[in-house]
């Protein structure tokens, strides 16, 4: 239920001011959006050479899949469930509304849950340095590399061009434990070279939490999560072609 008190406060007192730059976009991609399909827990993308590759995403989650093995255990089922299913909300919800900010759409605030609201007022001046957009939860893929995904955003930050990430979380994660952030955005960046040519300087993780907190976490050695993602593939091609399925 919402509380109207609430409300009133956010309204007065956390109101985004959305007035800001028109931002500019480039498409180097032109009208390429890749079918997908999930098999299996396993989500593939449809290439334009006709192969099916998996998504970036479910060879990172294979790779952490213990982590997560433990944590449900360690919570409970009904806990697990109940905490993911309002993490995904709340992500969803935030990445819809920092969509629609980038892509110069007027903000209904009316479209979104309240907190969204909230962590957007203070996403703002990080979102003010983004410019010069050539994507924007847009479908990439490599055929070097067997796989493809949905990347939030590529564009300039700070002036450089940089896979944006935009991450929500009840407490700002320690870095050592979002390696696969970085190489999922690793990712991205090759593909992006492989069918543009263009180079992706930097990787950033912009993350935001419930009370206000906001990270931006900037990678620049791209070259270190290239020989991570080579493993985590690696690692996924090695278990799902075994005989026995384990």
């Amino acid at each position: 239920m919402s509380n109207p008190l609430i409300e009133k406060y956010y309204e007065l007192y956390h109101k985004p001011d959305v007035k800001g730059q028109k931002f500019i976009h480039r498409n180097f991609l032109g009208d390429l959006e890749l079918e997908c399909k999930t098999t299996e827990s396993i989500r593939l993308y449809n290439l334009p050479n006709g192969d099916w590759v998996p998504s970036i995403t479910s060879v990172t989650s294979f790779y952490n899949r213990q982590i997560f093995v433990k944590w449900r255990e360690r919570v409970g089922l009904e806990e697990a469930n109940r905490i993911t299913k309002r993490a995904t909300a709340r992500g969803t919800d935030f990445h819809q509304v920092c969509q629609d900010y980038l892509e110069n759409k007027e903000l209904n605030w009316d479209d979104y849950q309240l907190l969204t609201k909230h962590m957007f007022h203070h996403a703002k001046p990080y979102l003010d340095k983004i410019n010069n957009i050539h994507a924007i939860e847009r479908t990439l893929y490599s055929e070097y590399l067997g796989l493809a995904g949905r990347v939030d955003c590529i564009a300039e930050y700070e002036g450089e061009l940089a896979v944006i990430d935009f991450k929500t979380s009840e407490k700002i994660k320690p870095e050592k434990w979002i390696e696969n952030y970085f190489v999922q955005e690793t990712f991205y960046a090759a593909a992006y070279y492989e069918l543009t040519g263009q180079v992706v300087k930097k990787l950033i993780t912009l993350m935001v939490t419930p009370g206000g907190e906001v990270k931006v976490f900037d990678k620049r050695n791209k070259g270190d999560y290239i020989k991570l993602l080579v493993r985590y593939i690696k690692e996924f091609v090695h278990h799902n072609t075994r005989p026995d399925g384990e």
